[in-house]
């Protein structure tokens, strides 16, 4: 954009080319200068719309089946600067959970042999608490994708008190408090998700200090079975 901006400049202005210049006739001037105006709006217009303007949010029409997907997903909201940090959390869960989840198969492969029991009945609940880990993160995109941060903060400007009444202005803002305690709410689940994936794997390396017949009777295997159960009768 800058770069087409200058070339025009350079071609308008340039002696050897139109050789338009300030101070030759009244039209020369009043054109030359009436073009560096506009190259200047249009620099910094351009450059707050592409750099900070947050973007419109859109509905979450693309399948959402890998990591990167998810983390597209999150990325068209990083602008907003109501739901920065959580925005940032969310993407630091994600790296967080891969690597718990790289960390629990390395000890579960060095304990066990892949084709006995206990290690599918460990890597069963594992797959299946990631499947809700990312289950929460869709819902927050689908939350977010009808979330307008611009429009509750033009609503709840200064002068929004004299123009609305207080019982319109309270249930505004009850509803974008809503929209945050969910996007939160997830965000919260999560980091649980990720709590009990240290004590899992907390569990597991003490194995062989601890009398278990069976690995479901694991305090930390029971709550994510639980948890995934739970789950399972909302959807």
């Amino acid at each position: 954009m800058i770069a087409g901006v200058v070339i025009l400049n350079v071609i308008v202005l340039s002696p050897g080319l139109l050789g338009i210049e300030i101070g030759g006739s009244p039209l020369e001037t009043a054109s030359a200068v009436t073009l560096l105006i506009i190259s200047l709006l249009v620099v910094l217009y351009g450059s707050y719309t592409l750099l900070f303007r947050p973007p419109a949010a859109t509905p979450v029409s693309v399948q959402l089946e890998t990591r990167e997907d998810y983390i597209a997903g999150l990325g068209r909201h990083r602008n907003v600067k109501v739901l920065k940090e959580d925005i940032s959390l969310a993407l630091d869960q994600m790296e967080r959970i891969e690597k718990k989840k790289t960390t629990l198969l390395q000890v579960l492969g060095r304990r066990f042999d892949p084709a006995e029991l206990s290690f599918r009945k460990f890597h069963s609940v594992i797959t299946e608490v990631e499947k809700l880990f990312y289950l929460n993160i869709r819902g927050l995109l689908n939350k977010l994708s009808v979330f307008d941060a611009s429009e509750f903060a033009k609503f709840s400007a200064g002068n929004a008190s004299s123009r609305f009444s207080s019982a319109l202005i309270q249930k505004k803002t009850a509803l974008y408090n809503e929209y945050l305690s969910y996007v939160k709410g997830c965000l919260g689940a999560n980091e649980e998700i990720l709590l009990k994936l240290d004590q899992l794997l907390l569990e597991i390396t003490e194995l062989g200090s601890a009398d278990y017949t069976n690995v479901e009777e694991m305090p930390c295997m029971q709550e994510l079975t639980a948890l995934i159960g739970q789950t399972k009768l909302y959807q």
